[in-house]
């Protein structure tokens, strides 16, 4: 696999003639992450303050992703996994919100630019996924992050949903320093996590039905056999409980699992 620097790269712009546009941009400087991820206006004027970028990856040709940039000229970087439902403007204002905080963030997509609105559609993206295509695109983004020129060289992942799962195989096919999952779906054969290099840091709601402890805690056994670092937190909360937009939302479970996070980010990439 070879990869090469973007071949297309869309610069966010701020026309000076969309009052608007002015105003969103004001209330998005001094609004919290969960209600800019709660207000379509406040996302979708954060998602645009992202870039788009595009890389040629071997053998499956241009991917897209969302980049980030902080005001720092180099700071650590993390790669955002979008849920089954897309890289949506959703993903993009936790892009853009991470950037604020002080890292390159890089929202990676893996649909081919497709974003569902309704569950048929988002299971349907989701099957529709190769895994070795998957994980061709996820190492080649994390390889071109380390080499960027504002980066520190130092990578962590972090996914939710279908993200989260993607956030432990990427770490699992190159080496990172950091991997952050929200009730993702997660291996437990001891050997192969032995691949995991940096600190794992999970978030899991006790109502979910699927991402469940019967999941989890083989996992949570095996990373500790393996003498692996690793923060396993539980929450009283259901599948998806940090994301404002659907119903099984927990503001203070998500809060509070975001502070985690970025104290994660903090202690292991800086």
């Amino acid at each position: 696999m070879t990869f090469v620097p973007p071949a297309e790269t869309s610069l966010p712009h701020e026309p000076q003639t969309d009052p608007d546009r002015r105003t969103l941009l004001k209330a998005l400087a001094v609004s919290p992450l969960a209600a800019v991820l709660a207000s379509p206006a406040l996302a979708s004027v954060a998602a645009s303050t992202t870039a788009a970028v595009t890389l040629d990856v071997s053998g499956i040709g241009p991917v897209q992703a969302a980049l980030a940039l902080p005001d720092t000229a180099k700071a650590p970087a993390v790669v955002l996994i979008h849920e089954w439902w897309g890289l949506n403007d959703q993903i993009k204002s936790v892009a853009a919100d991470l950037a604020r905080s002080g890292y390159v963030a890089l929202a990676v997509d893996l649909f081919g630019g497709k974003v569902a609105t309704d569950a048929d559609a988002a299971k349907a993206q989701t099957q529709a996924v190769k895994p070795e295509a998957a994980t061709a695109t996820m190492v080649a983004w994390i390889n071109w992050l380390r080499q960027h020129e504002r980066t520190t060289g130092k990578v962590a992942t972090l996914g939710w949903c279908f993200g989260g799962g993607w956030s432990v195989n990427a770490s699992l096919a190159t080496p990172v320093d950091g991997t952050v999952i929200y009730y993702g779906r997660v291996p437990s054969d001891p050997v192969a996590l032995k691949a995991l290099k940096g600190p794992v840091l999970g978030h899991f709601g006790e109502k979910d039905q699927s991402i469940n402890h019967a999941m989890v805690d083989p996992f949570t056994a095996a990373l500790k056999q393996n003498g692996h670092p690793a923060e396993i937190h539980w929450y009283d909360a259901d599948h998806a409980f940090a994301n404002p937009t659907v119903a099984r939302y927990d503001e203070a479970d998500a809060r509070l699992a975001w502070e985690r996070t970025l104290a994660f980010l903090k202690k292991t990439i800086g």
